[in-house]
């Protein structure tokens, strides 16, 4: 089925992909200055985000693998981001736990997003910034439980 789309939603939806090109982009750039890859990055804001998960969940989160994830979380191991500790309740599962440099490495990277994103909207009135991110978090809950 083949439906015609109004003029406005195919304007949206050509930037709204320009403009998520460009913010990943800029994110891998930022990302090289402090040595770890987007996945790692991934993985550590799906653990901060969700607390300590097994290997199988985060895999299950981040639609990868669980050998993937398994050399994933040994890197981040090896870099003293994260480590692996037996569950309090089952000793026979382990979960992956984010260590205090894994925080700080995700908050430094979001602080250096977030500036790049301030300088890019500093030319914008604030009534139009609210409208922004109004409209963008209107899109998003329209669309979070696809």
């Amino acid at each position: 089925m083949n439906e015609k789309v109004c003029d406005n939603v195919v304007e949206i939806e050509k930037y709204v992909r320009k403009v998520d090109y460009i913010i990943r982009k800029k994110g891998r750039e930022i990302l090289n200055d402090f040595n770890i890859t987007g996945p790692q990055f991934t993985a550590l804001q799906i653990l901060i985000g969700e607390g300590d998960l097994t290997i199988g969940e985060l895999s299950q989160k981040m639609a990868l693998a669980c050998s993937t994830i398994t050399d994933l979380i040994d890197r981040m191991e090896k870099s003293g981001l994260v480590i692996r500790k037996k569950d309090e309740k089952d000793k026979r599962v382990v979960r992956v736990e984010v260590q205090s440099i894994g925080y700080e490495l995700v908050q430094k990277v979001l602080d250096k997003r977030r500036i790049y994103l301030d300088e890019k909207l500093n030319g914008f009135e604030e009534k139009d910034k609210e409208f922004l991110k109004e409209a963008l978090k209107s899109l998003y809950y329209a669309m979070k439980d696809d």
